[in-house]
């Protein structure tokens, strides 16, 4: 794992054994299983609730997902910005419609996100791990 990690690469780890706690907590994503070991569990980012490995696959679609439109949200405000300050900056437009504009792109920026929301009630076959420790690596955990 550290040669990966030191050749840049990103390391994604799924454990349940009290084995797998310390390369757990070392990989940049980690998983454990909620039929493992407690220690496994808490030193991993995600504990996966069912007892199929595809939820590990859902997340990771998931977590692409969500940067996907991370970015977008930051594209559309970027260039929302780009466009509607320097229009206020001349007087073009007024504080009224520079604030109409805003929400608006609040508004969007909004919907866009939503497109996260799971379409059915289905429980979720994972969950964020509760732990309170700050993983090493560089992921956002």
């Amino acid at each position: 794992m550290e040669g990966l990690q030191a050749q840049g690469r990103v390391v994604a780890m799924v454990g349940d054994g009290m084995n797998d706690a310390p390369v757990l907590a070392r990989a940049d994503v980690s998983f454990a299983m909620a039929s493992g070991a407690d220690a496994a569990q808490r030193r991993a980012d995600f504990v996966v609730m069912s007892g199929s490995p595809a939820a590990v696959a859902a997340a990771l679609r998931l977590s692409r997902r969500t940067m996907r439109i991370v970015r977008q949200n930051f594209g559309w405000a970027l260039a929302y910005n780009a466009v509607a300050l320097p229009l206020a900056a001349a007087g073009w437009i007024g504080p009224w419609e520079a604030a109409i504009g805003m929400a608006a792109s609040s508004f969007i920026v909004v919907l866009n996100a939503m497109r996260l929301q799971p379409s059915g009630a289905e429980p979720s076959s994972w969950k964020a791990s509760t732990s309170s420790s700050l993983s090493p690596s560089r992921s956002y955990s």
